[in-house]
């Protein structure tokens, strides 16, 4: 994983000292792009521990098509809690934007219309399947006309799929990226969503392609990350994922092996 130290170094020897939303502060650089081959192992940060346990069960969450905290993977999801309304709901967030982006049809005559969902991971799996040279399989969690409903707009706002020589590749781009906090928990994420599609496909997992916008270390992360900077990446881990069709996946279907890291380090959650 050094593409990603790589990346910390980047931004905190070029980043500007910018305000932001949380009030915290940041030093930001704009635009970068990391890769990441899949066929090298799992691309879990070993210079700290990774909780994948979170990631996973987050993924899922998402996948499931949740918006709520007290759905039943939210309570390993907590980082979520902070956004929430008291009565846990979160707006048409990921979940809803990747399994039921909302349709407006025509009903009848006198022109009242009817709601009806797009399933877009579902739709990204059956072109892949059937048109895997597509240039349009693309899901996108940024709907505009939603964004106001959402507590927390996306940072992770659209991936695509990219099929070639029998491998799947993919690429996020993603407008916002606190690079302690987030990003490693990013990487594992799109790198899990990557094998379970390319299994379900038949295809060879190959390289996650992740694009930043404003790539930013909050000024509390700093010497945290300065501490990592000084540790040495380690082989990185193989993910396991039980021989079943992609929506027959559960948390205990993905086993991480090997993974070998230096011991966690804190960074407080900027809301």
């Amino acid at each position: 994983m050094r593409q990603y130290l790589s990346l910390v170094e980047e931004v905190l020897q070029n980043g500007i000292e910018k305000k932001d939303r949380t009030g915290t502060g940041t030093i930001s650089i704009f635009g970068v792009q990391r890769k990441y081959d899949l066929r090298e192992g799992f691309p879990l940060l070993t210079t700290k521990k990774v909780r994948f346990d979170g990631v996973l069960r987050e993924l899922l969450w998402f996948l499931k098509g949740s918006t709520n905290i007290n759905d039943d993977l939210a309570e390993y999801t907590p980082i979520w809690n902070a956004w929430a309304d008291e009565n846990g709901d979160l707006g048409p967030i990921y979940g809803y934007q990747w399994r039921k982006w909302r349709k407006y049809v025509p009903r009848d005559e006198d022109g009242r219309f009817k709601v009806e969902h797009i399933d877009q991971i579902q739709n990204a799996i059956d072109t892949i399947k059937n048109n895997p040279d597509s240039r349009r399989i693309i899901v996108s969690a940024w709907n505009v006309s939603d964004l106001d409903e959402m507590k927390l707009p996306p940072c992770h706002a659209f991936f695509q799929f990219y099929v070639v020589n029998g491998r799947l590749d993919c690429q996020l781009y993603q407008r916002s990226a606190d690079i302690a906090l987030g990003v490693p928990f990013n990487i594992a994420s799109y790198a899990a969503l990557m094998m379970m599609v390319a299994k379900e496909c038949g295809l060879e997992a190959g390289v996650f392609t992740h694009t930043l916008g404003d790539a930013h270390i909050y000024l509390n992360h700093i010497d945290g990350l300065k501490e990592q900077l000084k540790r040495e990446p380690k082989k990185l881990p193989k993910l396991v994922i039980a021989d079943k069709p992609f929506w027959d996946l559960k948390y205990e279907d993905f086993e991480i092996k090997d993974y070998e890291h230096d011991p966690f380090i804190k960074f407080k959650v900027a809301v």
